[in-house]
């Protein structure tokens, strides 16, 4: 007999549990017990066999530099959206990745957490609601990257990084460039943050000849016009 783990229960770390636990009840879950003393609240909530605990504790016992990043499978992506945004909280597709075929969306929690959560079931194509402006971009940088690898000649790791100079392990993908000549190649990801933040920031392509080549064509059609 397997002597192993037997269930786990992921702990969230927020400031109010009661916004907290509101939050979550759109996806579903409901609270089992609550409790309590002094300066730490906790509320224990379960949505079918999964759990989840949220502790509130004076002063906070984690402080996570970053916002923490949560990925959640609901039944009913469009159901999901509209419970969402009725209570106030936006949710935005971003596409219909290979795990998540019948869609996928991003929103944030009380706590400014991320909140990633997708639909295992598939939807016909002729019923996907039309794609937002993020997930158009993203599509673009998507090709973008596919236009890269066939071609090659990408660096090997990512060069933007994390906010505070952190080092990204992964493969640079795609390249951006901005109007005073700057350029830099980063991952997906953090490609995406940064046409996001950067104002003046663009997709740079290799694949034709660019403005030089279009000057040398345009100053040569004068010629061709005079002999014919």
């Amino acid at each position: 007999m397997h002597n192993g783990v037997q269930a786990q229960v992921p702990v969230l770390y927020v400031a109010d549990a009661d916004a907290a636990r509101g939050f979550y009840e759109l996806f579903g879950y409901s609270e089992l017990r609550t409790g309590g003393d002094g300066g730490s609240r906790w509320s224990y909530l379960q949505c079918g066999e999964l759990t989840l605990l949220l502790a509130a504790v004076t002063p906070r016992l984690v402080t996570a530099e970053l916002p923490l990043l949560i990925y959640l499978y609901v039944d009913d992506l469009s159901a999901t959206i509209e419970r969402l945004t009725a209570a106030g909280y936006p949710a935005e597709r971003v596409g219909h990745p290979e795990h998540a075929p019948g869609g996928e969306c991003r929103t944030v929690d009380p706590d400014g957490n991320v909140v990633l959560f997708g639909q295992r079931r598939a939807v016909p194509a002729q019923s996907r609601a039309e794609r937002t402006g993020s997930e158009a971009r993203f599509s673009l940088i998507r090709e973008a990257a596919e236009a890269v690898s066939r071609r090659g000649g990408a660096p090997a790791r990512c060069q933007i990084g994390g906010p505070r100079g952190e080092v990204c392990p992964e493969p640079a993908e795609v390249k951006l460039a901005d109007s005073w000549g700057d350029t830099v190649w980063g991952c997906m990801a953090h490609a995406d943050e940064a046409l996001l933040n950067a104002r003046g920031a663009f997709l740079a392509t290799e694949d034709g000849q660019g403005l030089g080549g279009f000057l040398r064509a345009r100053q040569s059609q004068p010629e061709r016009a005079v002999q014919g």
